[in-house]
């Protein structure tokens, strides 16, 4: 009998790691290929001509933190899901909302055509889209982590975090195939594609998501949970507040180095083609899918926390590398920048998601930890682009952009060797 009850709570993990990967993967496509298109083609899709390109660019950034700032709304409200009906449908609902507004923004007409209607629709669009990540992180990792076996929960965190590589390979991919066919028509009508696609890969996400059972730490806890948001506020805001501090590099530093480093290198003052940008991103990507599980079994073998503060070290020496190498304009040395920081990135993401699921008590954990992660990734995540850009365009320089990521990395390995970590009820 114990035998095949420990067979079927792995085969039960499996399941739960499984859709974790394909949720997150897909949530994520929706959002990078938002990422990339406002790094490329919104700035003059959506917004009147300015003859600046920055201006457009910043206009496009600013739409694009929108949804930054709608996660933690969207951390609340299926936070409250999550910890008082269910784990399962707070992730049915959340795909299916990210879903339907990615679709949507790749029907919209520009500027050109609906005047200011273009860029207000698309920040509604964005915002739905922000509610709809905010809600399904913290639900994907802890179906992924409580379901997992106690000696390899960060492994099957993992699960949930190789679904930011796997969507930002799906979307650079797609954008890089398609940049083949020009700049212009990129501009005028191939961007659109990638968010049309999200339709198809939404019904195979539902398909796997619906056959998941629910998180055994919710069937034993969810009676005392009470308000979520009420007990996550009154006793976790400290962890809550550390949590948040515990990010800025995982959530913030990745769009550094992805989003404002794509709109930095393909700038007239730089001059990279966006192919190559699209091309180095997108081996960059399959790199980090490749090594996310090697991380995170690195984490549960020698510790969690040391592999995260290695990462994190990792990304201060490569931040002046990772931008001063575009203006040489090599396409191997470009690769391998981007290359090696996201094998840096990694140590700093693939073990998060236990770590920030331990830092928390089964009791309203889905809402405690969606708060941490969507609050830094509206506050590090949605400006660090934002600000790198209006940095540059004000100076010229992109030094500026580099300090802030380095005293990102400072912030962050303060803040997680002070992570408590509950190990006992997880």
């Amino acid at each position: 009998m114990t035998v095949r009850t420990d067979t079927q709570s792995l085969r039960r993990a499996r399941r739960a790691g499984l859709a974790a990967f394909v949720g997150t993967t897909i949530e994520w496509y929706d959002f990078y290929i938002y990422a990339t298109a406002a790094s490329l083609v919104f700035g003059t899709v959506f917004f009147p001509a300015t003859g600046d390109r920055l201006t457009g660019v910043a206009a496009a950034f600013a739409t694009y933190a929108v949804g930054f700032f709608a996660r933690p709304l969207g951390g609340i409200v299926f936070g409250h899901v999550g910890d008082r009906i269910g784990r399962k449908t707070a992730l049915v609902v959340t795909l299916t909302m990210m879903g339907v507004a990615t679709f949507l923004v790749g029907c919209l007409p520009g500027y050109d055509e609906i005047g200011t209607w273009a860029p207000i629709l698309l920040v509604v669009l964005r915002f739905v889209q922000g509610l709809a990540v905010g809600g399904e992180w913290g639900g994907a990792v802890l179906m992924a982590v409580e379901h997992a076996p106690p000696d390899k929960k960060t492994f099957y965190g993992a699960f949930a975090q190789a679904g930011n590589p796997a969507g930002a390979l799906l979307a650079t991919g797609l954008f890089s195939l398609l940049s083949t066919g020009g700049t212009e028509w990129l501009a005028t009508w191939g961007w659109r594609i990638p968010f049309f696609a999200s339709a198809l890969l939404i019904g195979v996400g539902l398909l796997v998501r619906l056959k998941v059972e629910e998180s055994p730490v919710f069937e034993e806890t969810a009676e005392e949970t009470g308000v979520p948001i009420l007990y996550a506020v009154r006793t976790n805001w400290k962890p809550i507040l550390l949590g948040i501090c515990v990010l800025p590099v995982a959530v913030g530093g990745y769009y550094l180095v992805t989003t404002f480093a794509t709109a930095y290198a393909t700038d007239p003052a730089v001059g990279v083609s966006e192919s190559l940008v699209l091309n180095a991103l997108t081996i960059a990507a399959f790199v980090e899918l490749a090594v996310s599980f090697g991380a995170a079994w690195l984490g549960d073998r020698f510790g969690r926390v040391r592999v995260v503060v290695i990462g994190l070290v990792g990304v201060a020496v490569l931040a002046a590398p990772q931008f001063l190498v575009l203006s040489t304009k090599n396409a191997v040395l470009i690769i391998a920048a981007f290359v090696a920081m996201r094998l840096a990135m990694t140590a700093t993401y693939s073990p998060i998601a236990a770590i920030l699921s331990q830092m928390f008590r089964p009791r309203a954990r889905y809402t405690s930890i969606s708060l941490s992660y969507q609050l830094a990734g509206a506050l590090f995540g949605g400006l660090s682009p934002l600000v790198s850009t209006l940095l540059f365009q004000a100076t010229g320089s992109v030094w500026p952009a580099i300090g802030l990521l380095i005293g990102m990395c400072v912030l962050s390995i303060a803040c997680v060797l002070a992570a408590p970590q509950h190990t006992d009820d997880v």
